[in-house]
């Protein structure tokens, strides 16, 4: 609503949050520190958590048991941020309570469940969104707008490499090599960026995995997988993923990309770019200056910047940059690579 002396009010959807681990506590200051958004509760299965995360960020309440905090008629949106195997359950949940959804990426880890929760949004009416925040990442924001433009012409080639260091799996996040892989972790990333720059859908995929490194720290998951996507109209696409880095890396892993066209290219380094580094009495570092750093007390950064478009597409009643069929799509992608590197075939996608 805008007044007559110019001063517009703006509208704030309230807010849950599914789940106060380390990414939930980013979602937790974004809703925190934006106009648009009321922080009304945090709900996790360690209800100590859920109440710290309540007190640091001023929610008005916590639970334990999510399903009851969908009953909160002050929580408007939710946002899902628990381990990506056990999306489903939740988000349903939520569409069936009339609540708008941010997924945290992946949508899901199997189509028949990312499948259910595509449905159950339609069915309610509801926004559903996938938080594949790259696609606020500047670099790649800036490739995209350079293919839009046609200033690198159709796209022909591209490749991206995002991987992590051994720590994220085996210490950081210990549930990822337990329960899920780095095809869903990084991999995720990954494909969106591709098939989003390419503006196309995958055809078919061929991928290839090795297990050691992990294995042999008591953990049976892949160490990395290399997979090549062919587009529709003739894009093709090497994707490299990993997690096996060793953990003396000054930051947690690297991000390289280079999109060719037919009428020019674009390369990008995204993390490990030396944009800045710190060296004190105690070790060298490269603090973060592009995912979530904080700017004048302020958090900034892509990381933040999905989660506000989420918000404000609620607010406002748009659609989302990142749609459920997007997540549909990448989900039908990661679990063909994944098959395709255990059967050593081409796998086509449906």
């Amino acid at each position: 609503m805008k007044h007559s002396n110019g001063v517009v009010d703006l509208r704030q959807v309230g807010m849950g949050l599914i789940g106060a681990g380390m990414w939930g506590e980013t979602h937790a200051r974004t809703y925190s520190e934006h106009p648009q958004a009321k922080f009304v509760a945090v709900a996790d299965v360690i209800e100590e958590r859920a109440k710290a995360i309540a007190k640091k960020y001023g929610a008005q309440s916590y639970y334990k048991d999510y399903k009851d905090m969908l009953r909160n008629p002050e929580v408007e949106a939710v946002a899902v941020v628990v381990p990506d195997y056990l999306h489903r359950e939740p988000a349903v949940d939520a569409a069936n309570a009339g609540k708008h959804l941010l997924v945290e990426k992946p949508l899901a880890t199997t189509v028949e469940d990312a499948e259910a929760i595509v449905t159950a949004t339609k069915d309610a009416g509801v926004k559903l969104m996938v938080d594949f925040h790259n696609r606020w990442n500047p670099p790649f924001a800036a490739a995209k707008d350079a293919i839009d433009k046609g200033e690198l012409g159709a796209p022909l080639l591209l490749y991206m490499r995002h991987n992590n260091s051994i720590k994220v799996p085996t210490e950081m996040l210990t549930w990822l090599a337990k329960s899920s892989s780095i095809v869903f972790w990084l991999g995720s990333h990954s494909v969106d960026l591709v098939r989003w720059l390419v503006g196309d859908e995958v055809e078919q995929v061929y991928s290839v995995s090795r297990s050691r490194v992990l294995p042999s720290k008591g953990f049976k998951n892949e160490d990395f997988f290399i997979s090549i996507l062919e587009f529709r109209r003739g894009a093709v696409a090497t994707v490299e993923n990993a997690w096996m880095l060793p953990n003396t890396l000054p930051v947690l892993g690297d991000f390289i990309a280079e999109i060719v066209g037919d009428k020019g290219s674009m390369r990008m380094t995204i993390v490990g770019n030396n944009c800045v580094d710190k060296a004190t009495e105690t070790g060298y570092t490269q603090p973060d200056a592009l995912i979530f750093p904080t700017v004048h007390g302020k958090a900034k950064g892509f990381a933040g910047e999905s989660i506000v478009h989420f918000i404000e597409c609620v607010a406002e009643n748009r659609q989302p940059m990142a749609t459920g069929e997007d997540g549909l799509a990448v989900t039908k992608i990661l679990c063909a690579i994944r098959d395709s590197a255990r059967t050593k075939r081409i796998v086509r996608i449906e």
